[in-house]
């Protein structure tokens, strides 16, 4: 097909055209680089303006945990310091609660140990019989009761001034009538140096008895 052309018109591009296209390319291409430099620096610039306060935020973290750290360290040690306080005051409390039952049981048993013995005459032989079985002096409580009824009706006070001991001075006393000289002679240590205390008069008397007569049991008058 044959090509026309309309008259005063050329298909061929002038100069002018090539320059507009030339133009219109550069700036084309100056848009692009344009749009994509700051989009890459931006990035760029984002990620260095991002990491500072990941730094910052790490480095103050750090700090706090480092604190948090100290402070339940010191609360754990207090605790501790309290607590060991809290177990030395209960062993000592407990110790001293031993310490408290041991002597209330020893007091205990030495109480069982040692009888009380009644302020009458019952309580006198008795307990001058405990003291002869100690020292290994022979005499019940019949005997004795029986001796002393007969010479002082049991009363610890009674003396002699008639018979022929008191006419040498030296009167019979106490319960089983016994003058000074033969109660110094055979005093058992332990008991009073006191010729009217009725525990010691009566086992100062069996003491004699024994020596003389084997017993107080075999006694039945005057001796």
């Amino acid at each position: 097909m044959t090509e026309t052309t309309t008259p005063g018109h050329s298909r061929r591009l002038t100069k002018a055209h090539k320059l507009s296209i030339a133009g219109v390319a550069t700036l084309g291409a100056a848009a692009l680089a344009f749009s994509l430099v700051p989009a890459q620096a931006g990035e760029e610039t984002g990620t260095t303006i991002s990491a500072a306060p990941v730094a910052w935020t790490q480095a103050v973290n750090g700090a706090q945990t480092k604190t948090v750290q100290t402070h339940l360290g010191t609360q754990q040690a207090a605790a501790t310091k309290v607590a060991k306080a809290d177990v030395d005051a209960k062993a000592k409390a407990a110790a001293a609660a031993k310490a408290a039952r041991e002597t209330k049981t020893a007091a205990s048993r030495s109480a069982v140990r040692t009888p009380v013995f009644a302020n009458n005459l019952d309580g006198w032989i008795k307990e001058a019989l405990s003291i002869m079985k100690k020292e290994g002096i022979p005499g019940t409580y019949a005997g004795i009761h029986k001796n002393v009824m007969r010479e002082s009706s049991g009363n610890p006070r009674a003396i002699n001034n008639w018979d022929v001991n008191a006419q040498n001075g030296i009167p019979s006393k106490g319960l089983l009538q016994v003058i000074q000289p033969t109660f110094a002679a055979y005093h058992v240590k332990g008991t009073k140096f006191d010729l009217y205390d009725p525990v010691a008069n009566i086992v100062a008397a069996c003491n004699y008895a024994a020596d003389r007569y084997g017993s107080m049991d075999n006694v039945n008058s005057a001796y």
